[in-house]
């Protein structure tokens, strides 16, 4: 695009924290499309090495590791500095995205992020159990915020590309199959039409589906983790158990699982981390393929808001889960990492748009188990496209980033909704905005089902009645 749009203006300070590989990917979008008063800008993180972006475009840097003692002193007077409404884009690890959020909400400011992240400890505290440990634990503790302190300032939860962009796309592809089966409805607007379309239209699940296929021009170094995003992200949403939202059509739970006494009950966790459980999933270019079950937000969400309930209770739901396959180096790095007993690398690395030689990030939502069997909608963002669009991020980055820039545009366009999850906002105006940076977004059938080549040659615990069922999907 030759210019590119202003949506919207920022009227009072800005606090980006966290100046990560998606905070710096950020940090172009905010140039372009917003209005803001740049001695207002600040940026928070403990490590200074690119403050020298900032620094050129004389936005201010404070090198500071936000805890649970210091983050009301250092965040109060920066999101209240001046007039105007602040704007609080969290993007940090080791940050309790709830604290932050009920205090920038408290100081009248508008809040953002894309994870539910808890203080450090959390992920890898041997005295936690595995439930405790999970996402469903993470989101409840956001719900029962809302409950407690309904209304009030904006604030979108886990607003990325997933969790975040895909509830989006698990709508439109909603709308593109009722179109496609030649189901007449009007165009959902609450919850409980979404519902009533996914149940109608015969949804058995969904896959957040994915394959990364960015390839680096030098090859992996020994005892060296590399990925194209968050190394440490990785590493703590890989070791939580891996979770899945539970659909009404499953049969049996896996023998590993758990479920939950408390809360919207919409999911189950395997007590297996996600980044050694695999699951078999579809995506267009490579076809069938294994993923990592590893565990997200939008697993639970999606299921939870799709969910559909009568006077006697829950009578429909999607199973719905990520089945991640990432960059070809990420993946050597985990089995290298499970095959180190658990222990982490010395050395991590995320590669940059100019240590990457060519490749995809294939990331969309396979709609499976209705009248055309399965339906994949989503971006195909590649890296030499992403070079063109925006710096200083791959296409993984750029995914989430303009993720990131569709949830800020919301939340100043609505800026007293309260707490809301991505699934919760207006999906068309933020595809609107992020559609630019996803390079081809398509929708493609298969024909393909787990069950595809099976039984072969060992003997299989598989139901050939429904291959949509979970115990075909799950890697034994």
């Amino acid at each position: 695009m030759s210019q590119w749009p202003v949506h919207a203006k920022i009227a009072g300070p800005i606090v980006l924290i966290g100046f990560g590989s998606i905070g710096r990917g950020v940090l172009p979008l905010i140039e372009r499309h917003f209005h803001y008063d740049k001695t207002r800008f600040t940026v928070i993180d403990p490590d200074d090495s690119h403050r020298g972006l900032l620094d050129e475009r004389g936005i201010a840097f404070a090198k500071i590791a936000l805890t649970r003692d210091n983050y009301r002193d250092v965040l109060t007077p920066l999101l209240t500095k001046g007039a105007g409404q602040g704007l609080c884009l969290n993007l940090s690890v080791d940050v309790s995205s709830l604290d932050i959020m009920r205090l920038a909400r408290q100081l009248g400011a508008l809040y953002v992020d894309t994870v539910v992240e808890p203080w450090p400890g959390f992920y890898f505290d041997p005295q936690l159990g595995s439930e405790a440990r999970t996402n469903y634990a993470l989101r409840e503790s956001v719900l029962d915020e809302r409950r407690r302190s309904p209304g009030g300032p904006t604030a979108v939860s886990c607003c990325g590309a997933n969790p975040g962009m895909v509830s989006w796309f698990v709508k439109q592809a909603l709308v593109n199959l009722a179109r496609d089966l030649g189901v007449t409805a009007s165009a959902p607007e609450t919850r409980a039409q979404w519902g009533a379309l996914a149940q109608r239209l015969g949804v058995k699940g969904i896959h957040i589906a994915e394959r990364d296929t960015q390839r680096a021009k030098r090859p992996k170094p020994r005892n060296v983790f590399v990925n194209t995003w968050s190394v440490e992200g990785f590493l703590s949403e890989g070791m939580q158990p891996a979770e899945l939202g539970w659909g009404t059509h499953e049969k049996t739970l896996p023998d590993l699982a758990g479920t939950h006494p408390t809360g919207c009950g919409a999911a189950i966790y395997l007590r297996t981390p996600g980044a050694n459980t695999r699951v078999r999933s579809w995506t267009p270019t490579p076809g069938p393929q294994y993923g990592f079950l590893v565990t997200h937000n939008e697993s639970i969400s999606i299921a939870d808001y799709l969910t559909v309930r009568d006077a006697s209770g829950v009578v429909y739901r999607p199973t719905c889960h990520y089945a991640y396959h990432p960059a070809d180096d990420a993946v050597l790095s985990l089995h290298e990492l499970f095959g180190r007993a658990g222990k982490a690398q010395e050395t991590w690395r995320i590669l940059e748009e100019n240590e990457i030689e060519d490749g995809v990030d294939e990331l969309g939502v396979l709609l499976y188990g209705h009248a055309r069997n399965a339906y994949w909608y989503g971006s195909q963002l590649s890296i030499e496209e992403t070079r063109a669009l925006a710096p200083y991020q791959n296409a993984t980055g750029l995914q989430v980033s303009s993720a990131a820039l569709a949830g800020m545009v919301w939340a100043l366009e609505n800026p007293t909704a309260g707490i809301v999850e991505a699934d919760e906002v207006d999906y068309r105006r933020c595809l609107e905005i992020q559609t630019p940076y996803l390079g081809p977004v398509v929708g493609v059938y298969t024909d393909w089902t787990p069950l595809a080549g099976r039984p072969g040659l060992f003997p299989e615990d598989i139901d050939t009645d429904d291959p949509w069922q979970f115990k075909n999907v799950l890697v034994r």
